[in-house]
């Protein structure tokens, strides 16, 4: 038989040729993948979980020259920067960002100390320690507990020292907020509110929660009706060493001064009835969503459910450029504070 027959005698046998050479070295590829492979149960697939989370390292300093919202006339807050302390770079700053499962536990608030706490790190018997321990307990763990979908930041510190040591922890973020001045300008000239702001302190434990509750809404004891899904703030921090002159300005529609000088201006929780579970740092807390007011129908931005506490220190108060003394506050407490904020 010549070649050439041969060749003509195999061409129909050509594609089923093919296709078996094709299949017997897929099949051979693929055994050693197949031999690893078995299928999953129920109860094995119930054990398969994903995580979301995000965690963020960061070193920062911000600085502005002007912040001005206008209507009529201005108000200009002048030389603002956000840094670490003699104008250092705001480090040791970590930012961890989770979207929540049903009841799922994430780190919050003082947190850490109840877990270290209970690792036997540090003293149980300490009256803030011993709060945490019981405020932050969920299901075996420590934290609290979050809805599906809830977007969770917390911002703590990289690094927090000695884990035994509670001083470590309380001043692991240390910051440094100065502001030239905040002046209001009109057609009248320029009226400035307050100068030369200048505050140090540290950063303690600080949460931001977005609570995913769809378009469900609640009706809050005045009446408002707010949304359930709402930002959620909740900071512990403390002031160690401020300065400010208060030129002429109202705050919080309660003290109303000109000419006033400020200086060794400290905030923090260390006297008075209103201390546990807060170590020694002021503490503040606030909800915002939208809302209908109940009073006026008008929809707006909701704050409410505010609460401030802190014990306020200042040694030096000027007026008129000369000390009159010393001023302290004890358990100063805002709450039970509801905003309703929209244009007119």
């Amino acid at each position: 038989m010549t070649r050439r027959n041969a060749r003509k005698r195999l061409k129909p046998f050509k594609p089923a040729l093919r296709r078996f050479f094709t299949l017997s070295l897929t099949t051979s590829l693929s055994l050693p993948v197949m031999a690893d492979f078995r299928p999953l149960d129920d109860s094995s697939l119930g054990n398969v979980t994903g995580q979301t989370g995000v965690t963020i390292e960061m070193e920062t300093k911000i600085e502005m020259d002007r912040l001005s919202w206008t209507d009529e006339g201005s108000l200009n807050v002048n030389g603002i920067r956000l840094s670490g302390q003699n104008d250092t770079v705001l480090d040791n700053l970590k930012l961890t960002l989770d979207i929540a499962g049903q009841d799922e536990v994430l780190e919050y608030g003082f947190s850490e100390i109840a877990r270290r706490a209970d690792a036997g790190l540090l003293d149980a018997s300490n009256p803030d320690v011993a709060d945490a321990l019981a405020r932050y307990a969920v299901g075996g763990g420590y934290g609290k507990q979050f809805d599906s979908g809830d977007l969770v930041i917390h911002l703590g510190a990289t690094d927090y020292g000695d884990p035994s040591s509670l001083d470590d922890y309380l001043q692991a973020v240390d910051f440094e907020l100065a502001v030239d001045s905040v002046e209001a300008t009109g057609s009248g000239g320029t009226a400035s509110l307050f100068s030369n702001i200048m505050l140090q302190g540290y950063i303690g434990p600080t949460d931001l929660v977005i609570r995913n509750q769809g378009n469900n809404t609640r009706t809050l004891s005045n009446g408002n009706v707010v949304s359930g899904s709402e930002l959620q703030l909740d900071t512990h921090f403390e002031i160690t060493d401020g300065s400010l002159d208060w030129d002429a300005a109202d705050v919080i529609l309660l003290f109303n001064f000109a000419a006033v000088g400020i200086e060794g201006l400290q905030i923090h929780n260390r006297r008075g009835d209103d201390t546990l579970g807060h170590f020694g740092m002021a503490s503040a807390t606030a909800k915002l969503s939208r809302g209908t007011s109940a009073a006026s129908g008008k929809e707006g931005l909701s704050i409410h459910e505010v609460d401030f506490r802190a014990d306020i220190d200042m040694p030096v108060f000027k007026v008129g450029g000369t000390s009159i003394g010393s001023v302290q506050f004890t358990d100063f407490a805002i709450k039970n504070t509801t905003m309703m904020v929209y244009g007119h």
